[in-house]
């Protein structure tokens, strides 16, 4: 069967309206036509941009050498050039005007772009005439002239700057855009000039040098002088590094710049150029040593640690935080674009349905119906779509890239003629596959006829890769760069996943996106390319950028991130010293630009593609939800007890207290004497039973099918009926019932309760009933069906969402029941279930004093009387301490204990020699024991339901526990490598990982992570396979050619014997100059392959590749291939990096971050129920001002007031506060000198400053008052921050040193803190920086546990490795807290990979003293790679990427776009503004009664107008009521109430959350409804009586109601005859539920109704959002006054206070009475009517539904 689909075109694209940036777009189409105008001349000119272009980037000294020709052709070619722009130039300003007309010439923007464009180019042909003439040199400075030639490339680009939006809306979306990554910036700014200021005050100048003996201050400097390697230390002994024997250490302040370098924190300018270096984590750890080797260590560890986590890890993924939040607004305006040419080329396609053979069966194919046949007969056709086919073509494949890795393999193993003949052999198996694979095109195209294979776009690749491949087979260009496409036919290899294959698509699709990112990329890095080639191409000694393929190289390798500031170097080296700072600035700009918006565009791309269309998101929800609570099976550790026989133990009773007590007896001995299930059930089995008593003896009692597996159960019984003999009547009622039900039940499910009829029994069965079912019927009466909106507007209809949750919601608690039901039942049957260890009795002591034990807790929430939780002052710290029981806090405090005892580990002082340490092992270990036994005797081991061992974590618990008390009873004294006791103390090293599985937030985040395990292995496999291909590729290409002499004398392998004078560096980034001699020493010469990589064979080639994936190493690659190869064989690894980092890298972070939010709910949620859950963030953490009303009881305080609230007040202060702290900028005192002049003239002003904020203090409590100024969480630190100035100025008058500067400056630091909170932007990136490192605790601390655990294992693998190339002093493992800053290094990606090499050494480079494992200086290879690779893995790939999805959270809480957002920041200023009006006490709470007054103050969006919702009031009144149950409410309770109130609750709620709302929105406007009836009726009557009263007395002739007359003897028994009416009593005896009788009966009768109404009162109020909300404005006024009656809500059984709200509709023009005195019996019958009917009504709404 072939199920077909035709699409229609829906594409609208001719109707949207085109935002145009192209040039000459004011000019119009007419006929008659300018010829600038023609299309081809436009083609014409763009052609001549890019000659233009290409002729730049070849205008170099350097390319004129090598290519002489080129000089007269990029002549010849600007002139060209310069003449068609030029006349364009003059053919517009004389169609256009220069300056005037319509749209003159000099006022279009493109225009002048074009005019600077062609002003460039003659500057360029002039300037380079005279070169040709030599009136200039070839090598000159005014080449910079050309550097924005580049820029004409954008004329090439902007025709198609062109969307489908109003250019008024794509304008504010990128000035939106271009706010935000401005205000980000300087939040950037912010912390580079901070942490610039405070290198400048710790350190100083790092001038320190370890130098010979003999050298002086004085003395000329020679680089003999110097240690090797150059060595910083300090002048203290009593910290830093001192040098060695026969070297001093002095301070060389006269370095030459070379030697020094740029970077160090002497004055602000270099201090913040080197905070922003090691802020890119590029060199940031040698800055680091120099600084540990001048001063104490943890001066250098705190400032780069705490600069790395805040810079790189926080601040900066801010920007990617930004560039995501745009792109996905620009996702959504430009859907269409991504989306237009693939539905243009779909739009009359059809789909059909089919197994097209592959190994994803069954998906959409498209299919023309008129395509031409193939000439090949049917046969054929059916080989083609057979599975079998692509099978083997899939094998080919296989084996084609197995054999291709195997290129190099026996070249090691094997002679010259044996490798010679295998490589023949390899080359005949390519032939042979390549002629497969061009029959299978062949094959192909005669089956499909030529155009229908080439219209797939898979047809279309392989039709490439055999044009490739049979092209690479002819010898000339056999292993050349046609490898290619030898090596990428693995891609093909994707299609044996079809999970792979769509995620893959998922991924990278539509492609556009990612293709046009690349196109942008690509483009802007080679404008900036050829712009740098022209700036440094005249810089002599300066290889970076001679042509234009080394500026490509080098501003890639700046893109990249790695190796950016070597280019930078040897720039600012080459030039004068004083161009060094445009310099590093301009380098700087292109890095932040490359760093923060390409990279950032990628993860966004990535993200993009990663989100879910807005209609799938709430189906995958109710599956995730659905799938995630039906758990009704128990473990399998308890499903053994089901296994044995049923053996339930007897009661045993030891008296009996009466003479009529009746035994316990089991529930499942009684279950079985029970008819259970529904009536449909209950009668088909007694349909059986009558039928099979004539067929049949003993007949068995057969249950009906569970509804969720109706098709397997109902096999199984129609065996059974079939082997008992029953009739065909019973199979068919049999399984036509099962089928009719199974149905019923999938309708439910699928179409929710609207499916089947009110009164069916399969509601019954759901709960149908409820009373929050019912209430949501009740309110669903009338309305629209649930809608959702879509990113562009649209909507889709979400008819029974509602009901589909409510249904899981039942499903679950059925889950519970079954799986607690089938617990109770083993329970009884089984004497051993639930018997810890099969002999502690259930009812033991001994278990309920283990349980007492084991499960104590602290109570954090305290209740008042009526059951509220009071909230106490610090809750966070209770809760906290709530956390976890009494037990698990000894048990985490034991741990961390022990693993402080193991930092103390090392092979110097193991626990085997040390006895202080095996007591703290012994502690632990005799802890856990006592922790291990209880828990076992009071939840059992195994097969218990509350086992110890019952997940992962019981498992670590236990292996942990058996690993210490083995190695703590053993205790061995030696130790080899590699045996039994070595891999215990490995194995003791897992004990950190303990804390995961005690602290909960901590297991729930590694769960989180393991979720999304499966899309990492996916996107590990896709990076896996493109290690594979480059690694074939590059064993087929490199192999045995990387190989070199270590003498760079020495070209071949023949003359690499001897030794040589190897020659050392003594400074980093320092060119030796041609007559300096070099220090060196004599070594012998080695014919060799690089140190760390090498591509002999496929291993050593992934390996390679792995660490080029993490960016490192993938310099010296792209070095030696050069050098050994050719350039263009650069292109290899540059090929790699790109799609491997820029892509490959960001599928993990898109990966993690998507996983995070899935783990967070927050992915599946549309924008709407984003927005709300931000808003729901900020109102949190919203709090209320604090800041005292205006004193205008007095004249000075209210001036003083004024004063300090001013603006420019504010503005002053700030500026105080910046100028205080740039007095920062230079070094106030260094330790080994006294203060000079300077600093103490600094220190002064820094007190007169300090004076001057005491004096702000000072006013602010004399207009605050010293009470309302301490409310103020920042006044309180602005006080501390004086108070610490002021102690400050008295030490530094009484004793002026080095800690009187340093308290000082640390004062400084602490107030500039204080800018934050004066500008809004800053105060809100602050915000998310500390509410991202609240939020981020718990990951930081499994960071640093991860870290510890690695570092311990660190310690004993690689303890006593020999140094190398990176593991030296500084980094090494000898020592657990040197293992942890190697690692954290590592975490950055600082040169991980020496160092993982450096571990790697074997003999014979290395030696062994001994026989344990501390008595040798090796290695170990495979635990090296294992170690160093998985943690890299771990932390770089995972749990950093955490911390992005994190900044991305917080970042769209507090920086939302203020159109966006549900409630911007002014409506809850202004909310904040009006409590604390009312507030007066500044305690965060008010009473009810005052919450009208808050609710009658509030403006803007919040503002509740009194003449139009009133009912909205009312209704808001008595929420804040129900509440906290009318005690005192919070600014928190009534800020989320109006938030509620003010939203769409059914666009923005989730479904539970929905649901619960909506029932409480229900109860409420029940309660007000009945609340407003009570109080009409009290006037009604009221006034009723009154009249009667009043005729009485008159005598009136008036007919007066039977009921109000009777016997009216006296006062009171007119009051008692009135209080409760007879319509009133016969109405609730006919229709009032039994629970509301009570409340009936309460109601005081009152006087009027108004006859004089257009419209009759309503039964309740407009249902669109179920009550009137703060979003509809004016739109729910009441159509009559009696709705709006009484605003103010009374609570139960307590009347509201006279006077507080209008007793009387406001509307009634004039108080005229109810009955005039000629009224009429027939008015009050009427009136009496209309109670009557109104008072059924509202009775009826009040019961529910005709259905109830």
């Amino acid at each position: 069967m072939v199920l077909k689909k035709r699409k229609h075109s829906t594409s609208r694209l001719e109707d949207v309206p085109l935002a145009d940036y192209g040039a000459d777009e004011n000019i119009t189409d007419s006929a008659k036509i300018q010829w600038v105008n023609q299309p081809w001349v436009r083609g014409v000119l763009r052609g001549m941009a890019i000659i233009s272009f290409i002729s730049v980037s070849c205008n170099t000294p350097e390319t004129f050498q090598h290519l002489a020709e080129l000089t007269y052709i990029t002549f010849v070619t600007d002139i060209i050039v310069s003449v068609i722009f030029t006349a364009e130039m003059i053919a517009k300003m004389h169609m256009k005007g220069v300056i005037r007309g319509e749209a003159p010439y000099l006022k279009d923007n493109w225009c002048v772009f074009d005019a600077i464009m062609v002003f460039l180019v003659w500057v360029s042909v002039v300037l380079q005439f005279f070169q040709l003439t030599n009136v200039v040199p070839e090598v000159t400075v005014l080449s910079i002239l050309r550097s924005p030639r580049p820029l004409i490339a954008v004329r090439c680009v902007r025709v198609y700057l062109k969307f489908q939006l109003p250019k008024s809306r794509v304008m504010s979306i990128f000035k939106r855009s271009g706010q935000q990554v401005w205000s980000v910036t300087i939040f950037l700014v912010f912390f580079l000039v901070l942490y610039g200021m405070l290198g400048v005050q710790m350190f100083g100048s790092l001038s320190a040098h370890c130098v010979v003996e003999g050298t002086t201050k004085d003395t000329n400097f020679t680089m003999d002088e110097l240690a090797i390697p150059d060595t910083h230390c300090s002048m203290d002994t009593n910290m830093g590094y001192q040098c060695h024997n026969g070297m001093k250490c002095i301070n060389r302040d006269s370095l030459p710049r070379d030697v020094m370098g740029y970077n160090g924190f002497e004055h602000i300018g270099t201090s913040i150029f080197t905070v922003y270096e090691s802020a890119s984590l590029e060199g940031w750890v040698f800055v680091m040593y120099k600084v540990t080797d001048s001063f104490s260590s943890w001066r250098g560890y705190f400032f780069f640690v705490t600069m790395i986590f805040f810079l790189a890890w926080l601040v900066k993924n801010v920007f990617i935080a930004v560039i995501i939040e745009t792109f996905a607004e620009i996702r959504v305006q430009f859907r269409q674009m991504w989306t237009s040419s693939r539905t243009a080329e779909s739009a009359v396609d059809s789909k059909v349905l089919q197994d097209d053979g592959t190994c994803t069966p069954w998906k959409l194919t498209t299919v023309d119906e008129n395509k031409p046949r193939g000439l090949a007969p049917h046969c054929c056709q059916l080989i083609l779509q057979s599975r079998a086919f692509h099978m083997v073509i899939l094998i080919l494949v296989i084996s084609d890239a197995l054999l291709a890795s195997t290129y190099n393999m026996l070249n090691t193993l094997a002679t010259e003629e044996q490798s010679n003949r295998y490589h023949d052999f390899l080359y005949a198996a390519q032939v042979t596959f390549t002629v497969l694979f061009d029959l299978e095109v062949l094959f192909k195209i005669w089956c499909l006829g030529f155009f229908g294979y080439i219209k797939r776009s898979l047809h279309k690749f392989e039709l490439c890769l055999a044009l490739g491949t049979t092209l690479h087979l002819f010898k000339d260009l056999y292993h050349t760069q046609l490898t290619y496409f030898q090596v990428v036919r693995c891609v093909r290899l994707i299609k044996l996943s079809p999970t792979l294959e769509d995620f893959s698509r998922k991924i990278f699709g539509p492609f556009v996106k990612l293709g046009t990112l690349i196109l942008f990329t690509m483009s802007s890095l080679i404008i900036v390319s050829v712009i740098s080639l022209q700036l440094f191409c005249c810089i002599e000694n300066l290889n970076q950028f001679k042509t234009f393929p080394h500026a490509f190289m080098s501003m890639f390798q700046i893109l990249t991130q790695k190796g950016w500031a070597v280019v930078m170097y040897e720039c600012m080296l080459a030039t004068d010293h004083s161009l060094a700072p445009i310099i590093a600035i301009y380098f700087i700009t292109y890095h932040l630009f490359a760093t923060v918006i390409v990279l950032s565009m990628f993860v966004a791309v990535i993200l993009d593609n990663l989100e879910l269309d807005e209609d799938l998101k709430s189906l995958k929800h109710l599956k995730a939800t659905e799938q995630g609570n039906l758990i009704e099976k128990l473990p399998l550790r308890l499903r053994v007890f089901e296994k044995f026989p049923d053996k339930p133990q007897m009661v045993a009773l030891s008296r009996l207290p009466s003479e009529f007590t009746l035994p316990k007896i089991r529930d499942s001995f009684i279950r079985q004497f029970v008819e259970t299930g529904t009536d449909m059930e209950r009668l088909l089995r007694r349909s059986v039973s009558r039928d099979t008593q004539g067929h049949t003896q003993g007949a068995v009692l057969l249950t009906l099918p569970d509804p969720a597996n109706q098709l397997r159960l109902l096999r199984r019984r129609a065996k059974q009926l079939v082997s008992c003999h029953i009739p065909s009547l019973v199979h068919r009622k049999t399984g036509i019932s099962a089928i009719v039900r199974n149905s019923a039940h999938q309708r439910v499910l699928s179409l929710g309760y609207g499916a089947i009829g009110y009164r069916g029994r399969m509601l019954s069965e759901y709960g149908c009933r409820d009373r929050r079912l019912r209430a949501l019927r009740g309110s669903l009466r009338g309305h629209k069906p649930m809608e959702s909106i879509k990113e562009n507007g649209d909507t889709i209809t979400n008819r029974n969402v509602s009901f589909n949750i409510k249904v899981i919601q039942e499903r679950k608690q059925q889950a519970v029941q079954k799986r607690t039901a089938k617990e109770e039942e083993l329970r009884e049957n089984h004497p051993y279930f639930d018997t810890p260890l099969f002999a502690v009795g259930r009812e033991s002591r001994v278990r309920k004093i283990c349980s007492a034990i084991v499960y104590a807790r602290y109570n954090a929430t305290l209740t008042d009387e009526s059951g509220m939780a009071i909230k106490r002052r610090y809750q966070g710290f209770h809760d906290f301490l709530a956390m976890v029981t009494y037990l698990t806090w000894f048990s985490i405090v034991f741990t961390v204990a022990a693993c402080i005892s193991m930092m103390f580990e090392d092979a110097s002082a193991s626990i085997m020699e040390t006895p202080a340490l095996q007591v703290a092992e012994y502690v632990f270990v005799i802890f856990m024991s006592l922790e291990m036994m209880l828990k076992v005797l009071a939840d059992g081991l195994f097969f218990t339901p509350k086992a110890l061992i019952r997940d992962v974590g019981g498992v670590l618990d236990v292996f942990i526990y058996f690993v210490s008390l083995v190695f703590l009873c053993w205790l061995p004294k030696d130790i080899p490598p590699r045996s039994l006791a070595y891999i215990l103390m490995i194995l003791r090293c897992f004990r950190p990982l303990r804390i995961f599985t005690l602290v909960p937030h901590l297991r729930k985040m590694v769960f989180e992570v393991l979720r999304g395990i499966k899309e990492m292995m996916l996107v590990s496999i896709l990076l896996l396979a493109l290690m594979f291909i480059f690694a074939s590729y590059g064993v087929q290409i490199f192999a045995n050619h990387l190989a070199k002499c270590n003498d760079p004398l020495i070209e071949t392998r023949e003359l690499c014997v001897g030794s040589f004078i190897q020659n050392v560096s003594v400074v980093k980034f320092r060119k030796v100059r041609p007559d300096e001699p070099q220090p060196g020493f004599l070594v012998p010469r080695v014919w060799a392959n690089p140190r760390n990589f090498d591509f002999d064979n496929l291993a050593n080639a992934m390996l390679a590749l792995f660490e080029v994936l993490s960016l490192e190493g993938w310099l010296e690659v792209r070095d030696i291939i050069i050098e050994k190869c050719t350039l263009w064989h650069a292109v290899y690894i540059h090929i790699f990096v790109f799609i491997g980092c820029m892509i490959g890298l960001t599928l993990f972070v898109g990966v993690v971050i998507t996983n995070y939010f899935e783990s967070k709910g927050t992915s599946l949620l549309t924008i709407d129920q984003r927005r709300w859950q931000d808003l729901k963030g900020r109102l949190s953490l919203a709090q209320p001002l604090h800041l005292p009303p205006r004193p205008d009881h007095s004249l000075f305080r209210a001036r003083m007031y004024d004063i300090t609230q001013h603006k420019f007040f504010k503005r002053f202060i700030a500026c105080l506060v910046l100028i205080n702290f740039f007095l920062l900028s230079y070094r106030w005192v260094d330790p080994t000198q006294e203060a000079s002049q300077a600093s103490k003239a600094l220190a002064s002003v820094s007190v007169v400053l300090t004076n001057m904020f005491v004096l702000e203090v000072i006013l602010k409590c004399i207009s605050l008052s010293p009470i309302g100024y301490w409310h103020s969480r920042r006044n309180r630190y602005d006080l501390c921050v004086t108070v610490m100035g002021v102690v400050w100025v008295a030490v530094h008058i009484w004793n002026e040193s080095q800690f009187s500067y340093a308290l000082g400056s640390a004062v400084i630091l602490f107030r500039f803190f204080t800018i934050t909170g004066k500008h809004p932007t800053l105060k809100m990136l602050m915000m998310t920086i500390v509410v991202s490192m609240v939020k981020s605790f718990f990951i930081i601390v499994g960071l640093f546990i991860l870290i510890t655990f690695y570092a311990f294992t660190g310690v004993v693998l690689f303890g006593k490795v020999k140094y190398g190339e990176m593991l030296n002093r500084h980094a090494n493992f000898e020592h657990v807290p040197n293992a942890i800053a190697v690692l954290f290094r590592i975490v950055t990606g600082e040169d991980w990979n020496k160092i993982m090499h450096d571990c790697m050494i074997s003999p014979p480079y290395c030696s062994r003293i001994g026989p344990n494992y501390w008595q040798t200086d090796c290695g170990n290879v495979t635990a090296s790679l294992l170690y160093f690779g998985s943690f890299y893995v771990i932390i770089a790939y995972i749990f950093l990427n955490l911390l992005v999805g994190i900044i991305m959270e917080n970042f769209s809480l507090f920086y939302s776009n203020e159109e966006d957002a549900l409630l911007s920041y002014a409506d809850i200023k202004n909310f904040q503004i009006t409590w604390n009006t009312v507030d007066v006490g500044r305690k965060g709470v008010i009473p009810v009664s005052r919450v009208k007054f808050v609710l009658r103050l509030l403006r803007g969006r919040l503002e509740v107008d009194m003449d139009k919702d009133r009912l909205l009031y009312k209704h808001m009144c008595c929420e804040i009521e129900k509440m906290r149950n009318g005690q005192d409410v919070t600014f928190h309770d009534v800020l989320s109430m109006l938030s509620y109130r003010s939203v769409d609750i059914r666009k923005s709620l989730q479904l539970d959350e929905l649901l619960a709302r909506e029932e409480l929105e229900y109860n409420i406007e029940e309660e007000v409804a009945k609340e407003t009836i009570r109080t009409w009726l009290e006037k009604v009557l009221k006034r009723m009586r009154a009249v009667c009263t009043t005729h009485i007395k008159e005598k009136s002739h008036i007919q007066i109601p039977n009921f109000l007359l009777g016997s009216l003897t006296n006062e009171r028994e007119t009051h008692k005859i009135l209080d409760v009416p007879a319509f009133i009593e016969t109405a609730a005896k006919d229709d009032v539920k039994p629970e509301d009788k009570e409340g009936n009966e309460k109601l005081k009768p009152s006087p009027e109704t108004n006859r004089d109404q257009d419209h009759p009162p309503q039964s309740s109020p407009s249902h669109k959002l179920l009550v009137p909300t703060l979003s509809e404005g004016g739109a729910n006024k009441p159509d009559s006054d009696d709705q709006g009656a009484g605003l103010r809500v009374r609570r139960q059984g307590r009347r509201l206070q006279p006077g507080s709200t209008p007793s009387t509709p406001s509307s009634t023009p004039s108080p005229v009475p109810l009955f005039p005195k000629t009224v009429k019996s027939s008015m009050v019958s009427s009136a009496t009517k209309d109670v009557q009917d109104w008072w059924k009504e509202q009775l009826r709404y009040d019961s529910g539904s005709e259905e109830d």
